[in-house]
């Protein structure tokens, strides 16, 4: 199973440089991916400038975004230019996990449509398709830069509804699971995998998910502060969920075994904290190098 780990760019204390800083270390020590959370409505880095920012600054790490929220970006052909770019930056470096989204507080700043937000995700995943397959939009041909991988970054839907795995067999190279533990992951994975045997796919979906962490003496306040926080929305559960974040070395290493043996291609474990001494305590906690 590959490890990554998230980017502390939807943490609100977190600087700039705070972000650059887990990218950095993050490639230097050996895990596989970086990743992004996303959201518009609080006080967080925007995803894609942070994936391009990021791009830059590391030369191996995968980028993933785990997931990004399409729907409210608008259309389908812009986005694509933009993912393209910032795929030509990270030099095919890209993995986008994508899915429609479920505050509405989000869609309202954006001026989007939350009701409709499936047929639009919809529509977008076709256009990104075109754009990234070549088709011409003009006088000038196809939209660039054309993507460093044929066909564009691959696609990991997230979610856990019917219309997911639809978009799955479809669209995707696989199935994303949120922050909701092994057990979530083991539904959703099983659902995946019935659903690409099913469709004829070749091979298998490859299967990620993420998770929540926070090391050392006041790791349980981290974890319920910035959970609590970011979680708000959906009122008392708020807590359940932040009791879910893994705040012990032992914690960390149970999971990450749960998830390995629960048929898990890639597990993200997002910081409560930008401190880098998190990502420092993670890596000694992994042993990152070897799993």
């Amino acid at each position: 199973m590959d490890l990554g780990v998230g980017l502390p760019s939807t943490i609100p204390s977190a600087s700039g440089a705070d972000v650059l800083a887990w990218a950095r270390e993050a490639d230097a020590a050996g895990y596989a991916s970086i990743g992004t959370l996303d959201r518009v409505v609080y006080g967080s880095h925007e995803t894609i400038p942070t994936l391009a920012a990021a791009a830059a600054v590391t030369e191996r790490v995968r980028l993933v975004t785990s997931i990004m929220i399409a729907p409210f970006r608008g259309n389908g052909t812009l986005l694509a230019k933009q993912l393209s770019t910032v795929d030509s930056f990270a030099a095919g470096r890209l993995t986008l996990g994508l899915a429609v989204g479920g505050r509405a507080d989000d869609f309202i700043a954006t001026g989007s449509d939350f009701e409709n937000r499936g047929e639009v995700f919809d529509a977008q995943l076709e256009e990104l398709a075109d754009v990234w397959n070549g088709a011409p939009r003009g006088t000038a041909g196809p939209i660039g830069p054309a993507p460093v991988q044929y066909g564009g970054p691959p696609l990991l839907i997230g979610g856990m509804g019917a219309p997911t795995f639809r978009r799955l067999v479809r669209h995707g190279a696989g199935w994303i699971s949120g922050g909701g533990g092994v057990d979530m992951f083991r539904q959703g994975a099983d659902r995946a995998r019935a659903a690409w045997a099913e469709a004829g796919r070749e091979g298998a979906p490859r299967l990620a998910a993420l998770a929540y962490y926070a090391l050392g003496a006041d790791a349980r306040l981290l974890a319920d502060t910035y959970i609590g926080d970011y979680y708000a929305f959906v009122g008392d559960y708020s807590s359940k969920i932040a009791e879910g974040a893994l705040t012990s070395v032992n914690a960390i290493r149970e999971t990450v075994d749960e998830f390995a043996e629960a048929g898990c291609d890639e597990l993200l474990l997002f910081p409560c904290s930008p401190a880098v001494d998190q990502l420092h305590r993670l890596t000694e906690a992994t042993q990152v190098a070897e799993v």
